[in-house]
């Protein structure tokens, strides 16, 4: 991903008929919409040109520039947080600069088409064709399905041998994760068949032969273990600050994505006693002893960003009397290195669609910032271990 050059930037500004080159004035009024949408279309590239669309902000519909309009820190990173602010999903690469256009400032973001469409905006599939944009049809919701090649794909959206339509939870699909991924009013008037609202939404490699992927397993299979050995969930309270000190308590957590976080957090919230504290303030207070908003943070980020290829290790979690430590498959992943990793805005997504759906049914508000969360909450209690195999998130009790 690479900017474009001066020439092909200019060229594009006066293209008034292009399917990939969008222009505002500035982003005001409902132009943050509506770049979204852009972003999105884009992102799908129905037709299948390969390379990015650009959105200039500074432009007028015409290509001339906007007199006298200032391209701001505070202009680019409100277009920055566009691709990662939740309305967006699958995550689309979106590269956001100042540029002179036309002998004058104006803010360019180049989006380049997603592997794994289709992209939604809102629940919904924003496409182009030529200079106009709109939403998709089901014939171009199939085309930009049969677009993700097997091979291409990352391994949440790969189909698993041997599996069936029989693994997955129908019922969940339409009463739980669909009303939670799709606009209601899309769903109203969706015709689409069964089959294709699963394909749609990558719970299956295709609607013929019906064969589940791993996302679909893991979002809304009857037992995802069963095909996934490692996606499951282990549980050890230790009474002591070694592993072998006795066992306090320990659970086994199976089932999709959701009930395991589910299960998990509560049974940090049991654990996690609440002191009292009254010497020193006016009132009565409970503190708990971990703020369980960082440990939520911490535990989804390893439901999301864990290996689940080749591997039996479950994400496990152990609760000592001095610390928690949680342990995920899988060390950093594409642009995120042992050295960058967690620093604030380099983040990357081994799981992509497992994102996505993650986003979709709740468990992440915002791309890129749990970890920003946990540390404002912990500070310095909380330390990372990160290796090649494994990344190990380790909090510190409140008195240690």
């Amino acid at each position: 991903m690479k900017s474009l050059s001066d020439e092909e930037l200019e060229r594009l500004r006066g293209d008034l008929e292009s399917d990939s080159v969008e222009r505002k004035e500035s982003l005001k009024g409902d132009a943050p919409t509506k770049v979204r949408e852009a972003i999105c279309a884009f992102a799908n590239d129905l037709a299948g040109r390969g390379g990015p669309g650009v959105v200039f902000i500074g432009l007028r519909d015409n290509g001339s520039p906007v007199p006298d309009f200032a391209v701001t820190d505070d202009l680019l990173l409100q277009l920055a947080n566009m691709k990662t602010d939740g309305n967006i999903s699958p995550v689309p690469s979106v590269l956001v600069e100042k540029r002179r256009v036309g002998g004058a400032e104006c803010a360019v973001l180049s989006v380049w088409p997603c592997d794994t469409p289709p992209v939604r905006y809102q629940g919904r599939i924003h496409i182009r064709w030529g200079p106009r944009r709109g939403l998709a049809s089901a014939q171009d919701e199939r085309i930009l399905n049969e677009r993700r090649r097997a091979g291409d794909r990352p391994y949440d959206v790969r189909g698993v041998r041997g599996a069936t339509l029989e693994d997955l939870d129908l019922l969940r699909f339409e009463q739980e994760y669909l009303p939670a991924l799709v606009a209601r009013d899309v769903l109203e008037a969706n015709e689409r068949s069964r089959e294709q609202r699963l394909t749609a939404t990558k719970m299956l490699v295709s609607e013929d032969p019906a064969v589940p992927t791993v996302l679909g397993l893991m979002v809304i299979g009857k037992s995802p273990s069963d095909w996934i050995p490692g996606a499951y969930t282990q549980f050890l309270r230790l009474a002591g600050v070694e592993l072998t000190a006795a066992v306090a308590d320990e659970a086994v957590m199976h089932g999709t994505v959701g009930d395991q976080i589910r299960r998990l957090e509560e049974k940090l919230e049991a654990h996690n006693l609440r002191a009292v504290r009254f010497s020193d303030v006016e009132r009565e207070r409970r503190e708990a002893e971990y703020p369980m908003e960082a440990l939520r943070q911490l535990v989804r980020n390893a439901y999301m960003h864990r290996s689940y290829e080749d591997t039996h290790t479950p994400v496990r979690v152990y609760w000592f009397d001095d610390r928690i430590e949680i342990h995920n498959p899988g060390g950093p992943f594409g642009s995120v290195t042992q050295e960058s990793f967690g620093r604030p805005g380099v983040t990357d997504y081994r799981n992509p669609n497992l994102a996505e759906a993650m986003r979709a049914l709740g468990y992440v508000q915002r791309f890129g910032a749990g970890i920003s969360i946990a540390r404002k909450a912990l500070g310095e209690r909380l330390r990372f271990e990160v290796e090649p195999g494994f990344v190990a998130a380790i909090v510190q009790g409140a008195s240690r």
